[in-house]
């Protein structure tokens, strides 16, 4: 697997692509138009959804990619429905965070209604911590990599947010990334309803973004929930004083 470039700031993990642009497409479009590198690293091809192509899948991704500046997209081809955590999907996560080097990982929040968004989570998780062990091999003999910091993003549900950021003035390039999904979310001829098509399903995401948004003051907002306490060095700064 060619991974280049190495050093990205922010590599979110999804089960399917299009995961990554429901939970986290702010956060990505805000981060990469502030000029960090940002890649978004896929599990499966999604091969099991009701509507569409694994083909017609790939450029979609490609475009929602591009929509929101992500430098890099890997798909590392696990069976849809088959993310079993076994230690060869396991190390091949590994190797993707010991190439990129990234300093914050995303991963989906634990709590889902699909199996494989919480199947995804765990996988990330053991990654992440087994990215830093050094006596770890990989099969292209990446050296350790810690990651500064593990957050969780939600896709179908909602939570208690433990930090939840601003996506007001990208917001609407988040949706067009999601949108680019046409198979997903728009329903075509020929296609069958599905939980993502219904009417209401990019209804509910915009309120869920707005409620965030409300509880800080803004209008949009996407949530994280950190697994470990968040470090704090101060509650109130000088800086700006």
């Amino acid at each position: 697997m060619n991974m280049e470039p190495a050093g990205i700031d922010l590599l979110a993990f999804g089960a399917h692509p299009d995961d990554v642009e429901i939970g986290a497409g702010g956060i990505l479009a805000k981060h990469a138009a502030e000029g960090f590198t940002v890649a978004i690293c896929n599990l499966t091809e999604a091969e099991l959804s009701s509507n569409g192509t694994v083909e017609r899948r790939r450029m979609e991704s490609q475009k929602a990619g591009e929509i929101l500046g992500v430098r890099k997209q890997i798909c590392l081809g696990f069976p849809d429905r088959g993310l079993t955590g076994s230690p060869d999907q396991i190390l091949k996560i590994v190797q993707v965070i010991r190439q990129l080097k990234p300093k914050v990982v995303l991963a989906p929040y634990w709590q889902d209604r699909h199996p494989d968004h919480v199947a995804c989570s765990r996988l990330v998780k053991e990654a992440v911590f087994d990215a830093a062990i050094r006596m770890k091999r990989t099969p292209g003999n990446e050296a350790p990599h810690r990651v500064t910091q593990l957050y969780h993003y939600f896709i179908n549900d909602i939570g208690q947010a433990d930090i939840i950021v601003d996506i007001s003035d990208v917001y609407e390039t988040k949706i067009k990334a999601v949108l680019a999904y046409e198979t997903q979310f728009v329903r075509q001829s020929g296609e069958v309803d599905t939980p993502l098509n219904s009417p209401t399903y990019l209804s509910m995401i915009r309120g869920r973004d707005q409620l965030w948004g409300h509880q800080i003051g803004s209008l949009y907002g996407e949530a994280l929930v950190s697994p470990r306490p968040i470090k704090q060095s101060y509650l109130l700064s000088k800086c700006g004083q």
